[in-house]
């Protein structure tokens, strides 16, 4: 019978079948295996820690990311700042009547925040007077007064956004910094200086309202236009202090 279990063990390749009787008698141990890694490229100039770590499976730790050329992009454009946009939005803003062939929708339709903000604080810069916290009282204003705005057009019907009044409100601000020099000059009469004063704010607030104030408000623009007209005089009055 003993055999018979010896002359039926199968073998296949390096395993021997064995019946239970003769496995009480083998003993042995297995070798580890001699595993060579081949590596192309230089890997004769790789360091010893930098095989040793490869060989181990470790290789990823050494593997660097591939810059992305659009993570390399210019600062303005990491912004969203297009100088020429604002250019264009500037003259658009100053230059508020039709037949000069502008495009002045482009200033609501298509808003930006570092236009008007770049405004904002050039008009605090002109307005300081020593007293730097007119700059955050004036940025303030802005942004609070936009807000208002832009709730009323709303209540009133029309379809603009947040941003868009912001973004016009902002913008409108050069009038009145393109008269502060004639002010300057112009200070001490005050005829002229109150004509000067009053110039620019009727062109600040038409050039706002022109924007800001469509066909859709038909018998209301007056209750919008009025407090434009209002905020611009207020934004006046922090720079000439009256």
């Amino acid at each position: 019978m003993h055999q018979q279990a010896q002359h039926f063990s199968p073998s296949n390749g390096d395993f021997t079948f064995v019946s239970s009787n003769e496995a009480e008698d083998l003993s042995g141990s297995i070798d580890s295996p001699d595993v060579k890694v081949h590596i192309s490229g230089d890997s004769s100039k790789d360091t010893t820690a930098t095989t040793f770590l490869r060989q181990r499976g470790y290789g990823w730790l050494l593997e660097v990311e591939e810059e992305d050329p659009e993570d390399n992009k210019p600062l303005l454009e990491e912004l969203d700042i297009d100088l020429k946009d604002i250019y264009y939005k500037i003259r658009c803003v100053l230059m508020p009547m039709p037949s000069l062939g502008f495009n002045r929708q482009v200033v609501r339709d298509n808003p930006d925040f570092w236009g008007p903000l770049a405004v904002v604080l050039f008009f605090s810069m002109i307005s300081l007077y020593g007293q730097f916290r007119v700059v955050s009282w004036i940025i303030t204003i802005w942004i609070f007064g936009s807000l208002t705005i832009f709730l009323l057009a709303r209540v009133l019907g029309g379809e603009v956004s947040y941003g868009q009044v912001l973004g016009v409100i902002g913008y409108s601000l050069l009038p009145l910094i393109v008269i502060s020099p004639l002010l300057l000059i112009v200070g001490g009469f005050d005829v002229l200086s109150t004509v000067v004063k009053l110039f620019g704010v009727f062109w600040a607030a038409y050039s706002a309202a022109s924007l800001l104030v469509g066909d859709e408000f038909k018998t209301k623009k007056p209750l919008l236009i009025y407090p434009i007209f209002l905020l611009y005089i207020y934004f006046l009055s922090l720079y000439t202090g009256v």
